[in-house]
């Protein structure tokens, strides 16, 4: 991979957006993970005004320092970056209390928590006129739908969609990203019990990687190559991406026929 011209043309792509939307700059919200680091940087070298928002709710402590820590250096490193600080854990607690108690399931207010977030994120954006930057990767937003629809989801452009989750190790690396946050297990701490990305699909993203390779290989011809555990992980792969495929395509317009008009 080439690494300085991968980063320089994610940096001009940015500016050039922004500068084609007529805003001032770029919004994100920092987890603490390694898909906000370098998105956050990415904005930042673009020298155009960053604000980087730390938005706990019920958050893990380990999660919510290595964010603050990641904004700490990224303030320091770039004069063009500000932040916010919004404890939303009131806020969906709130919230919690007027939901129908019926429908508060783990999944259901899992997602609630991100979409509070995305709702934070263009109340500033929309404030200082500026774009909310996404932080999904190509494995997370087009192999496994792994986000929330309107929640992480709900952005104005995606950076690093087109790279794997191994060539954002490696370009947050470049970086400098702080190494908490390149040594910490992808989590989205949307969960009560703080489990990890692998542990709820079931394979790590090198797996998931590897089997969105496979699939889109034009040597594939049948599984019969494949070990059992790539077998396994090719499945988890292919269910994870029927199930969200609502997700990565535009929302379903019904077209009116001319002659019912």
């Amino acid at each position: 991979m080439k690494k300085k011209a991968t980063i320089k043309h994610i940096v001009d792509w940015l500016k050039s957006y922004c500068a084609e939307s007529g805003m001032k700059g770029f919004v994100i919200g920092v987890s603490g993970g390694i898909d906000s680091a370098l998105t956050s940087t990415l904005c930042a070298l673009t020298k155009k005004p960053v604000i980087v928002l730390n938005m706990p709710i019920l958050q893990n402590t380990d999660q919510y320092f290595l964010a603050a820590q990641h904004i700490d250096w990224l303030k320091k490193k770039f004069r063009n970056v500000s932040s916010y600080d919004v404890n939303l854990t009131d806020t969906f607690l709130k919230l919690k209390e007027a939901l129908p108690p019926e429908i508060q399931d783990d999944h259901s207010m899992a997602n609630t928590r991100s979409r509070l977030r995305m709702l934070t994120l263009y109340a500033v954006s929309t404030h200082h006129k500026m774009l909310v930057a996404g932080t999904g990767n190509k494995v997370e937003d087009f192999g496994v739908g792994f986000f929330t629809k309107y929640g992480d989801g709900g952005v104005d452009l995606s950076p690093i969609a087109g790279l794997m989750k191994s060539e954002v190790y490696v370009l947050a690396a470049e970086l400098g990203v702080i190494k908490g946050i390149l040594k910490a297990a992808p989590v989205d701490g949307l969960w009560a019990d703080n489990r990890t990305d692998e542990e709820q699909i079931g394979a790590t993203y090198e797996e998931l990687e590897g089997a969105m390779k496979y699939l889109s290989s034009r040597f594939q011809v049948s599984g019969s190559r494949l070990t059992a555990r790539e077998k396994k992980v090719l499945d988890i792969y292919k269910r994870f991406h029927k199930m969200n495929e609502h997700k990565m395509k535009p929302i379903p317009v019904c077209v009116i026929p001319n002659k019912f008009k």
